[in-house]
């Protein structure tokens, strides 16, 4: 919890634990309808979403959301030109309570979205991590949904090392093998 905010990642991996091929883009294999209605209903609760510059959370209401955008390339805190309800984080140069503080944000969850190293620069906070698997997909020297993931860690090792217990696991659409597995501390 930062506050009275409860920190949660989403994500939705391949069965090699990648969130984006190499050159950063999520392939179609790892896009399903199903997973999308669960995030947008998990964001329509969220206070404010986390994620970096190449990071993007689309959908019908993603315009009207607070967010804050990680950075290198500010010092610490800055207005986006380009999205009015967001504000530019370097977590360098000024501590994520700030960030919320000058951001405006209030209750709900501090929802984070990626990529790689904004989801590792929060595992030691994450209250809970909403881990999805496109079962039947694979990309092949892609980017992992954690710094750690690689050929002899999967993304749940990394979460179990990092003080997460696995909950039940959940088909989001069983016909495309897509499943949800929430890790909470």
């Amino acid at each position: 919890m930062i506050g009275k905010n409860r920190v949660e990642g989403y994500a939705i991996v391949s069965a090699d634990g990648m969130i984006a091929d190499a050159t950063g883009k999520m392939p179609d294999t790892l896009r399903n309808p199903a997973d999308q209605r669960f995030l947008q209903t998990e964001l329509d609760r969220a206070a404010v979403v986390v994620h970096g510059r190449h990071s993007h959370e689309g959908g019908p209401r993603s315009g009207r959301r607070k967010r804050l955008i990680v950075t290198r390339g500010i010092a610490a805190l800055g207005r986006d030109p380009s999205h009015p309800n967001a504000l530019l984080w370097n977590p360098n140069g000024a501590a994520l309570e700030q960030a919320l503080e000058a951001l405006g944000v209030g209750d709900g969850a501090v929802a984070i979205l990626g990529g790689t190293d904004v989801f590792g620069l929060f595992l030691p906070i994450y209250d809970a991590f909403h881990l999805t698997c496109a079962e039947n997909a694979r990309v092949p020297g892609g980017r992992p949904v954690f710094p750690e993931v690689g050929p002899n860690s999967s993304a749940e090792a990394v979460l179990a090392r990092h003080g997460f217990k696995a909950g039940p696991r959940r088909d989001v659409d069983k016909d495309a093998g897509i499943t949800l597995v929430t890790w909470q501390r």
